[in-house]
């Protein structure tokens, strides 16, 4: 990481916004910028040729929607999973950026969210699409880069919380009624969508979209997977949570799960929430909390 983060200080002035101060922004207006300074506004007296609409999207994938069982033998299901994003900003970038690099990301054209926004990433059927964040108009081209902040929301369903985690969890005829309320401030900047599709190639005229994904099979493990595969050795699981359970309720925050699991159980949380962040399989630089130097 100590790499990653020298090559992070030398971003350019794209990228400044991630290093800025925690408060959710005042401007909620989306905004899209290129070297050409194209709005994409019905108003705008450029010609809307060359301007297409990019979604920005969130997703929990199967694991949110359908349920799963984690590396220690619960079967979690959410009822809700909020996240709140503030600023999501998608880029064309040249050269491509890689967050395992050493190279700045270089933008020519950038599509941004200039609000902070609470998606629940369980709504919907277990077949459900993505939950579109905002969309904006932009010109066209390979946006192939996308970068947001994970922040507490001020109000709304997360009020005071960066994630909120509410389901059941089932084991050996025992369930439990969870409530997870976390507040790490985190910021991510991220290369090009990994899947089985390629996204963010905007066409005049046409709508395309990039996606922030979130693997919250990394806090909690995969018990599909193998014991010692590199998603249950690196995961917490639910053991650690179920213990503090009081009958079969668990509602707890970060500042009672520091108090209340030991030193290493608390730092592998905090670094599997830290690597939460994704587009699809793709990797994603974690610049860290907002406050910090």
């Amino acid at each position: 990481m100590n790499k990653q983060l020298i090559a992070f200080a030398g971003f350019t002035a794209i990228m400044s916004g991630l290093l800025t101060a925690c408060a959710a922004p005042e401007d909620t207006q989306s905004e899209a910028s290129s070297t050409t300074d194209s709005t994409g506004d019905a108003s705008d007296p450029i010609s809307r040729e060359g301007i297409g609409i990019l979604q920005i999207q969130a997703n929990g994938e199967d694991f949110v929607r359908q349920g799963f069982v984690s590396k220690d033998g619960w079967a979690i299901n959410f009822e809700h999973l909020y996240i709140n994003l503030v600023e999501p900003t998608a880029y064309q970038t040249d050269p491509p950026f890689d967050p395992d690099g050493e190279g700045e990301l270089q933008a020519t054209a950038e599509a941004k969210l200039n609000e902070s926004i609470t998606v629940d990433l369980a709504e919907g059927d277990e077949n459900a699409d993505p939950i579109i964040v905002g969309e904006v108009s932009v010109p066209v081209g390979h946006y192939n880069a996308l970068s947001w902040k994970m922040l507490p929301a001020s109000d709304g369903a997360a009020a005071g919380s960066t994630l909120v985690l509410i389901g059941t969890a089932q084991k050996d005829g025992e369930t439990i009624d969870f409530n997870i309320k976390l507040d790490p401030e985190y910021a991510y900047v991220c290369g090009e969508f990994v899947g089985d599709e390629r996204k963010g190639v905007l066409t005049a005229g046409d709508t395309a979209n990039i996606e922030a994904t979130f693997h919250f099979d990394h806090i909690f493990g995969d018990g599909d997977a193998p014991a010692d595969d590199a998603i249950n050795t690196g995961a917490l699981g639910f053991d650690p949570f179920a213990t503090l359970a009081s009958g079969n309720e668990l509602a707890v925050d970060m500042a009672m799960l520091e108090e209340q699991l030991d030193q290493t159980q608390y730092r592998l949380l905090e670094e599997t929430v830290a690597g939460l962040g994704h587009v699809g399989e793709g990797h994603c630089l974690e610049v860290g909390s907002q406050t910090s130097p």
